[in-house]
């Protein structure tokens, strides 16, 4: 955390902030505009590096894009309909949650999913933030806000993520864990207005903007997105993740100790970190954490 705070710090010295806004730079082959569909991908494609594999099924690939100041933003794509996920309650925080629901709910990844898991990644702020709901099986912990950023976990653990009462959750859905976390960051494909307003986006160690920074969307397709950098402002995640197909998106957890995302190539397989730079071991998750997370696992038996 001090290295990054003092490469903050220098990053500012060298008058190299980025404008808010600024379309970052693809690393890697321009991805085509995202049909309107709900048919899951199935090949490789242009841009995208295949990360997870159920047989011969890609269920998991990456992108990333160049920031101004040499820093990535890096995305997952969890392809719809290979995937399903499952939030988990923190040792404390939701506070007393994990006490309470069962034990594959908690703070690490369960034995019974460990051999179908393959990601998992940070869940949102802390309760005491205020920044939205919190339901887990069912029962919710922290009152659900309309509105808010919402991710929305089915009983069939297909998800969504959207603002609450917008169009979700949907007339008939079966929902069994909501996950909130202040205002969209992307609606409608576009970044939100708010996102030169740095207070909108949550308090970050000695009010550096560019922070680590994590968030999640959703694109045309129904595959969620999830988008992360060791140092970024609200904008490079927002435009990142509008480039790769999003169209609505959510932040995530922000500051380096919390943001977060391991990933293994193969079902069950070891999972390893998977932002450059992160704080936490791939293993994080299965030894168990103090926050909420999310965990991705393929739906093939």
């Amino acid at each position: 955390m001090v290295l990054a705070a003092v490469g903050a710090l220098a990053w500012y010295a060298a008058g190299s902030h980025r404008a808010a806004g600024t379309a970052p730079t693809s690393a890697t082959t321009s991805l085509p505009a995202a049909r309107s569909t709900t048919r899951p991908l199935e090949a490789e494609q242009p841009g995208w590096t295949a990360v997870t594999r159920d047989h011969k099924a890609i269920v998991v690939d990456r992108r990333s894009f160049a920031l101004g100041d040499g820093h990535l933003v890096t995305i997952y794509r969890f392809r719809a309909g290979h995937v399903r996920f499952a939030l988990h309650a923190g040792a404390s925080d939701p506070p007393g949650v994990a006490s309470v629901v069962a034990p594959a709910q908690g703070e690490r990844i369960a034995p019974a999913e460990a051999s179908h898991v393959v990601a998992a990644f940070n869940g949102g702020f802390k309760v005491a933030s205020k920044s939205g709901g919190f339901e887990l099986d069912r029962r919710v912990f922290v009152p659900i806000r309309p509105g808010d950023a919402s991710l929305v976990i089915d009983e069939n653990g297909s998800a969504r993520v959207g603002a609450w009462g917008v169009g979700l959750p949907r007339k008939g859905e079966h929902v069994e864990s909501v996950r909130q976390n202040l205002q969209l960051l992307v609606s409608a494909g576009a970044v939100s207005p708010k996102i030169t307003d740095l207070a909108a986006w949550g308090s970050t160690l000695g009010n550096v903007p560019a922070v680590a920074r994590s968030a999640l969307g959703e694109d045309a397709r129904g595959n969620l997105l999830f988008a992360a950098s060791m140092r970024a402002l609200p904008a490079d995640l927002a435009t990142s993740l509008v480039h790769a197909g999003a169209v609505r998106a959510m932040q995530l957890d922000i500051n380096p100790e919390w943001v977060q995302l391991d990933s293994t190539p193969h079902p069950g397989g070891v999972l390893v970190a998977g932002i450059p730079n992160q704080n936490r071991p791939g293993n994080q998750y299965l030894v168990g954490w103090t926050r909420d997370f999310v965990t991705v696992m393929a739906t093939r038996p």
